[in-house]
């Protein structure tokens, strides 16, 4: 009788299912593997990502000094008008000086001081958060402060500190301030190191008076570190129009920041972003409701905005000329700026800026 050729080994016997059981199960096994290490590493880097995040609000918190009574009486107060989805604009009132600590030290409480404001600008961004725009304020503007009389815009920082400042922007254009934020100049030495400089360019060849050292800026594409971005911000004796163009030249360099700051390199760098947190936030100060969170949930509204979306203009005057008490002054245009605050109020600013062709910083 031949011998069966059927084996326990065999192709179809017991032995054969068993080795096709051991050859399948490391597979199984390799694949749950990966798997599991993809998750992991999801989880891990959302965790970091987690930490990461909440190390820099944690930074911004902390480094950030705050105004805890930054507002006036609510009674003297405009009321914010909603959009049609119930969401309303925002208006942030920046403030730049030379001596944050002294003004606010002094001037928070509402109590007169010594102060006075360098650089005044409105950041007004629409209810469809589709863009932003930047309004200077000459510092000399003669305008009404409140419980004062009329008086150079930047005296209202020294007449009743910050919500004396807050309660004059407010009566001059008629919008709700929702924030407020002081920059000292000399947080812009620290920022725009932090990006690697700022590639600025420069409308007009001058030598700065007011930094040490004179530095020369020639006219043309440069980038900026530090010292010289704050020397190009502060200058306004090398021009003859004076603060008209120092103002200019500010709006250029924050244009130019901007564009430094959101580029996908730098946004997708962990180490630039908690160096620009860590280096400018103590320089700010701001309102106790401008806190991490606020600035998250404003930035996230306003994810699909572009430097392109960013204007910036110069309050529109009329001139220049001489108080009643004999200091030089910038006169207020009041009908275009009653313009404005109309636009503000319903949402046209784009075609205030275009009728009046401010795209380019006028």
């Amino acid at each position: 009788m031949p011998e069966s050729t059927h084996t326990p080994n065999g192709p179809g016997g017991p032995g054969a299912e068993a080795e096709m059981r051991r050859a399948t199960r490391p597979r199984h096994r390799g694949g749950l593997i990966a798997l599991l290490v993809a998750l992991g590493i999801v989880v891990v880097a959302a965790i970091v990502a987690i930490v990461y995040l909440a190390n820099i609000a944690g930074t911004f918190d902390s480094k950030t000094e705050k105004i805890p009574h930054a507002f006036p009486q609510e009674s003297t107060r405009p009321s914010a008008t909603p959009a049609a989805d119930g969401r309303t604009a925002v208006n942030i009132l920046l403030v730049g000086t030379d001596s944050r600590a002294a003004t606010i030290d002094q001037a928070e409480s509402g109590a007169a001081s010594d102060q006075r404001s360098d650089t005044i600008m409105l950041v007004h961004i629409p209810a469809d958060r589709k863009g932003a725009y930047v309004v200077s304020i000459m510092r000399d503007l003669w305008v009404p402060i409140p419980g004062h009389g009329t008086a150079k815009v930047n005296a209202a920082l020294a007449y009743g500190g910050v919500p004396l400042m807050v309660q004059t922007a407010e009566s001059l254009l008629h919008q709700r301030i929702d924030h407020v934020a002081f920059m000292d100049f000399e947080g812009f030495k620290g920022l725009t190191d932090a990006v690697g400089g700022v590639p600025v360019d420069v409308p007009l060849p001058f030598t700065a008076q007011q930094t040490e050292g004179n530095p020369h800026f020639d006219k043309g594409l440069q980038t900026l570190d530090g010292f010289r971005a704050l020397a190009f911000v502060r200058e306004r004796y090398s021009f003859k129009d004076g603060d008209y163009q120092r103002v200019r030249d500010q709006q250029i360099y924050l244009k130019a920041l901007l564009n430094k700051v959101i580029k996908p390199e730098t946004l997708a760098n962990p180490v630039t972003v908690s160096q620009i947190v860590s280096q400018f936030s103590p320089y700010l100060t701001v309102d106790s409701g401008f806190d991490s969170k606020a600035v998250a949930g404003l930035a996230l509204e306003m994810k699909d905005v572009r430097p392109s979306s960013v204007v910036s203009f110069t309050l529109p005057t009329s001139g220049t000329g001489w108080s009643p008490d004999g200091q030089s002054i910038v006169n207020l245009d009041q009908g275009a700026t009653d313009a404005l605050a109309d636009a503000m109020a319903k949402g046209t600013v784009p075609q205030y800026v275009a009728q009046r062709n401010l795209q380019n910083g006028n």
